[in-house]
């Protein structure tokens, strides 16, 4: 697991909540002027992450408004490069910023430069809700600064291309962060990095001005996204693969052995990583396993059956009812010993 810090203004005194608030916005991010409506009893819940010197804050907070005077500046500029996640459960986001202005809506990206003035506001009754990152612009060259200084404060929709792999990657992050160690820090930053220079040299159509290295790298990602929203489609190979990127199957296949594993198997581990997810599955357990199968890439029960079974050693059906006696266990503990109550925001920062 990855090192965190957890900021809950429910933990504090409700008559300086806002003042702590303010203060670890300052710390995260940069001084900024922040106003609200709700500072008398202000709710905001947040979690850091640390990839080294870069930081990333899953955030879930009521109606605010955020601005970074030349005043500001002139006092003190940590020189980082803010990028915002809009989330599921969020109102709009009003951004003004090197005269651009826009609403960022849900699944957006946008990115400011602390060295510049910018405002934004969360509209009035609505919560924010999203990922923060901040990097320092000493990790980027020169030209990718000026390439980034042509889309700052730019509406970047999170859905499709580079937006929607960055999008992915920052929600599985702050999502799974159990699943990492310390020791994959380094390689989790320069995978951040890579994705965001892609980012940007997408939105330019400057992609070739990338290195060979960062330009394979990200090439990777983007062809693995397309694995992952593409599983099911039981007509998905390499060969397919290849062909809707462009490129030859042997080109897909030095993709995929510089990390170390062959396209093929990533697809059958994605396919089997959803059906065993399905079968786990409380809503769908009255789904038959043939219909699971089919819904995730395979044609055939039979070799859906022995796949599974040599890659989680047990029958698919096996494997469903221990997962269903486990839960009817866990519900049958709660009830005997439900859990202590307190304040539950909904929505709440992604975990």
């Amino acid at each position: 697991m990855l090192p965190e810090t957890v900021l809950r203004t429910d933990d504090v005194a409700p008559d300086i909540r806002f003042d702590v608030w303010r203060d670890a916005m300052a710390a995260t991010m940069s001084p900024m002027d922040v106003s609200s409506q709700h500072s008398s009893d202000f709710w905001g819940e947040t979690r850091l992450l640390a990839l080294e010197d870069v930081l990333l804050w899953p955030v879930a907070m009521q109606a605010s408004r955020y601005r970074r005077t030349p005043k500001l500046i002139r006092q003190g500029d940590p020189e980082l490069y803010h990028i915002t996640l809009v989330l599921p459960g969020s109102g709009r986001l009003r951004v003004d910023h090197s005269d651009r202005r826009h609403l960022s809506l849900v699944n957006d990206l946008y990115i400011l430069n602390s060295s510049y003035p910018c405002d934004v506001e969360v509209e009035e009754n609505e919560l924010a809700v999203g990922i923060g990152v901040e990097i320092p612009r000493s990790h980027f060259p020169l030209a990718t600064e000026r390439a980034i200084g042509r889309v700052l404060g730019q509406r970047i929709p999170g859905q499709e291309g580079f937006g929607a792999v960055l999008a992915h990657f920052l929600s599985h992050l702050v999502a799974r962060n159990s699943a990492h160690q310390p020791s994959d820090v380094p390689r989790l930053k320069q995978i951040l990095l890579d994705l965001v220079t892609g980012l940007v040299a997408r939105e330019l159509d400057a992609e070739t001005a990338l290195g060979k290295e960062t330009r394979q790298r990200n090439k990777f990602l983007l062809i693995r996204s397309y694995i992952n929203r593409h599983y099911h489609d039981p007509g998905l190979t390499p060969r397919t693969v290849a062909a809707a990127h462009f490129i030859s199957p042997r080109q897909l296949h030095r993709l995929f052995e510089a990390e170390g594993i062959t396209a093929a198997a990533y697809i059958r581990g994605r396919r089997l990583a959803e059906a065993r997810r399905r079968l786990a599955d409380p809503a769908q357990y009255a789904t038959s396993i043939q219909s699971i199968a089919r819904r995730c890439g395979y044609t055939s029960a039979a070799h859906f059956s022995r796949s599974f079974s040599a890659a989680y050693g047990m029958a698919p059906r096996e494997y469903r009812e221990l997962e269903h006696r486990q839960q009817l266990d866990t519900d049958l503990r709660t009830l005997i010993r439900p859990p202590a109550t307190g304040r539950d925001p909904i929505p709440a920062i992604p975990a």
